[in-house]
Parts: C-alpha cells; structure tokens; sequence
C-alpha cells in the first residue's frame, strides 16, 4: 500500500516565514511538520510514500533524502507549475494505482488510527473515506455533512467567508435528509480505491474536492466519512503556527514523538 503527501503549496498566509523555509520543514517540537503525517503514515505500515513538491523543492528533497532515515522509501512528484491538490494524481496513477491508497496533506499532526479507518473502508466497500474531525471552530472550514451511517450526503465548500457563501455538492437535499446530517471539517487525510482514478479529470491543475470527491458525493457514491475524536491541529496562518509551537513547548503530545 502506498501514499500521497500534499507538500507543494506556497504557503502564503505564513510569510514571511515561508520565503525561507517551506511549510512542510517547519519546526515543530524539534522536527519538521512533515514527520508527523509520514509518522502516521508508517504507524499504519505504509512506508512507500510520493510526495509532490514545488515551493523551495530542494529544501523538502534534501531534508528528508530517501526517506530512510525515518523508515520509509520516500519517491518525489515536482510540480515545475503547480497542479492543485488533485492534479499529482494524473501523473502518478502508475505509482498508485494499483490497490488502496491514502493522501495526506503536509500540515496535519493528528493521532488517527490510520490502520483502522483502512480497514472500515474496506469493509464498508467505500471508494473513498474522508477523515472528519469537529473543531471549536468549524464555521471557518468547509463543511463536511455525514448521515447516520457516516456516508457523505454533502460538502458544502466554503467559496468566501464574509458574507458567508459555499458551493454545496448536491446542490439540493430534501430538508428532511439536511436535517439528520452532522456536520464536521475535514483533517486531512484520505483513504481511496483505484476505481477514483477513472472519475478525476484528465488534466491538472484541478481541487481534490471540487474536481473528485465532492462530485463523487453529488452523485451518491459511497464515499465515507471516519469521525477523528483524538489529537488534531493543523496550521493555517503565523498566529497558529505560534500557538502550537507554545503548546508542544509546554505540554507535547507524547504519542506523536515516536514513528
């Protein structure tokens, strides 16, 4: 089994840190961000691992080589013009595509039982299993409402914050369904079968969500969502990055710093 990990974006809302240094090589609790995810990753028993690349590349390929100083065998995807979150997949439909795969993004330190979610999409026959997690916070996501079988009934993707508008994948449910869905953010993590390949868009660049699994949702295909009650923080700006750096300072959690 094998995986993606998102690691090519600009990081823009993390400047001027970003200039420098690439969100996926930045500090946290004495490693780079990226470890946590590939951690996760191999916690799982998943050790082939694409990662796409493109801002500061070098730094991302030359920080963690190979990979085998973390255990896994580590293959790179360079994006010379960025493909979106969905367009590495058309160039590494061969490196995938031949059973289950996960995709992380880069940013994500979460104590998911990765092993356990792969084996409820398998049972559940899903094509595609979506982690969700419930912050504080979660109008200032997009939404991702789960029925009481925890099938994905509908993503509402947050298309601006003020005034508030999202673009809803089906566009119309009957209130009667709207209103038995829980809602939840997603964190991060994806478990896919081969099968997706066949429904993506034949080009890049192109949006995980808006051009693969919202569409595939719109269309009632079993796509899952695996509610994460655990550990889960993500860095979106400079404010949060602070913030976790102070709480792995003070209090880290423990079972994240072992892969």
């Amino acid at each position: 089994m094998r995986a993606l990990v998102l690691a090519a974006g600009m990081g823009e809302r993390l400047r001027p840190l970003s200039l420098e240094i690439p969100k996926p090589m930045l500090p946290i609790g004495g490693r780079p961000l990226i470890h946590y995810p590939l951690a996760m990753l191999k916690r799982a028993g998943i050790t082939e691992v694409a990662i796409n690349v493109h801002h500061h590349a070098s730094k991302v390929q030359d920080g963690l080589g190979d990979g085998s100083q973390l255990g896994l065998h580590i293959t790179y995807a360079p994006e010379p013009v960025l493909l979106g979150t969905g367009g590495p997949l058309n160039g590494l439909r061969d490196y995938l595509g031949a059973d289950t795969f996960v995709i992380a993004n880069s940013d994500g330190i979460l104590d998911l039982d990765l092993a356990a979610m792969i084996a409820a999409h398998r049972e559940r026959a899903a094509l595609a299993t979506v982690a969700l997690f419930r912050p504080s916070n979660l109008d200032y996501y997009s939404l991702i409402e789960i029925d009481a079988a925890d099938k994905i009934r509908r993503m509402r993707l947050l298309k601006r914050r003020s005034p508030l508008e999202f673009d809803d994948f089906p566009k119309d449910l009957a209130p009667n369904v709207t209103s038995a869905l829980s809602s939840f953010m997603y964190c991060g993590v994806i478990v896919a079968d081969p099968a997706v390949f066949d429904l993506m868009p034949p080009a890049a660049p192109w949006s995980l969500m808006t051009g693969l699994f919202a569409p595939m949702v719109a269309r009632g295909l079993p796509v899952f969502g695996r509610v994460h009650r655990g550990y889960f923080r993500t860095i979106d700006d400079l404010q949060s990055y602070d913030a976790l750096k102070a709480e792995f300072a003070s209090s880290p959690p423990k079972i994240l710093l072992h892969d």
